[in-house]
């Protein structure tokens, strides 16, 4: 690689860098708090806690890679533009392809980068984390409930003990169970005790009110009553996988036996189909970024700044892909709509950067936004002593 391409390589890296960085943090800390019921409702450590924020990650890296690398090259550009570099270049007989070479290079990288985690990151990552979540909650009962507080299982069902015994014995059980909305179950147990398949919650010398909606209560002594907990520890116990957490070979050879993928087979074809299509997205991207901004432009041109342009088109492009992706479940014609999105957007931009053509806005619009900011202009106060001081000396 030429010195002059290393050179823009670098700057666009950096720049790359400084947008990847802060917009990922802020996407994750969103996410991480979404999931902080981990610590609140299971008892869990702060250690599982950071370990599930890393494996949320990988999640979200496929999604900022390619808005990133448009700041990143607009916004390398445009500096370039301003300190008259593209314009020396321009002038001395240099080819386009002097900037395109080496940004298309960084941007197949990162591309080959997001497919790497999409397809083999972040499948194992979601994994994990699923499992993780299951087993924070399969043994709830019998180890994690503090004594004497209220604790939430699940909506409807609330539980408190008063002390907690050796052998998985559980003294003062007091149980609220709402979740039928025909009647309200409360149940007070002396003594009680989770199974070791953790598939009952067995109690003794106690009795049960049942309240219904019209106010009435019974109430029901027992010496001994199994308080079913399998809908439970069965949902709880073990991680229940979907598309979006199957590798690449099991979407291209799903297992007709799976559960999830007999309930629903076209959420395979479109992760599938999303998973095939999403990785190019940094280089179409790129390619988008410098038809926009990557050639010299006067400064009195009236334009939109190159990166509000690019990160429109982009979005605009994103919002389609994901919508002809899901579409995908419903209707498997729209997988064709998803690779012609792309196809399309990166041949246009191909074509214009063979042909050398300078995006720009039509003459109306042009002058539309040249009396808009001349009107902005007036109406703000002049600079103190700005204009009034005179050329006398």
């Amino acid at each position: 690689m030429k010195l002059f391409e290393t050179y823009i390589v670098r700057r666009v890296g950096m720049m790359f860098l400084v947008a990847l960085l802060p917009v990922l943090a802020i996407i994750w800390t969103t996410q991480v708090l979404q999931r902080i019921n981990l610590v609140t409702d299971s008892g869990q450590s702060m250690g599982s806690f950071a370990k599930l924020a890393t494996l949320i990650l990988p999640t979200i890296i496929p999604i900022v890679l390619p808005f990133a690398l448009v700041i990143g090259i607009t916004q390398t550009l445009t500096a370039m533009n301003s300190d008259s570099e593209l314009t020396v270049m321009e002038a001395a007989g240099a080819k386009r392809s002097i900037i395109i070479r080496p940004i298309m290079i960084l941007a197949i990288a990162i591309s080959a980068f997001s497919f790497f985690v999409d397809n083999s990151v972040e499948p194992r990552a979601r994994v994990a984390a699923r499992q993780m979540v299951a087993e924070a909650y399969a043994d709830l009962l019998s180890t994690v409930i503090e004594e004497k507080n209220f604790r939430r299982i699940e909506d409807g069902l609330y539980v408190q003990i008063s002390q907690r015994m050796s052998g998985r014995i559980l003294k003062g059980l007091f149980v609220v169970d709402s979740r039928d909305p025909a009647f309200d179950l409360i149940y007070y147990a002396k003594e009680g005790a989770v199974d070791p398949s953790g598939t009952s919650l067995l109690m003794k010398d106690g009795e049960v009110h049942r309240k219904t909606p019209d106010g009435n209560v019974s109430v029901i002594k027992f010496d001994s009553y199994s308080f079913d907990l399998s809908d439970m520890t069965q949902s709880r116990g073990q991680a229940n996988l979907r598309a979006s957490d199957r590798s690449l070979g099991f979407l291209f050879n799903p297992d007709p036996n799976d559960p999830d993928y007999k309930t629903r087979p076209g959420s395979y074809r479109a992760e599938l189909h999303r998973r095939l299509n999403e990785w190019a997205l940094p280089a179409i991207f790129a390619l988008i970024s410098l038809v926009i901004a990557g050639d010299a432009r006067s400064h009195r041109e009236a334009r939109l700044h190159p990166m509000v342009s690019a990160l429109t088109i982009a979005f605009a492009l994103r919002w389609a892909d994901f919508y002809a992706a899901n579409q995908i479940d419903n209707s498997p014609r729209f997988v064709g709509i998803l690779y012609a999105i792309n196809i399309i957007a990166a041949a246009i931009a191909i074509a214009l950067l063979m042909r050398n053509r300078k995006m720009s806005m039509p003459v109306s619009i042009r002058n539309r936004l040249s009396n808009w900011r001349q009107r902005v202009q007036d109406r703000m106060p002049a600079a103190p002593g700005g204009g009034s001081n005179g050329s006398g000396a």
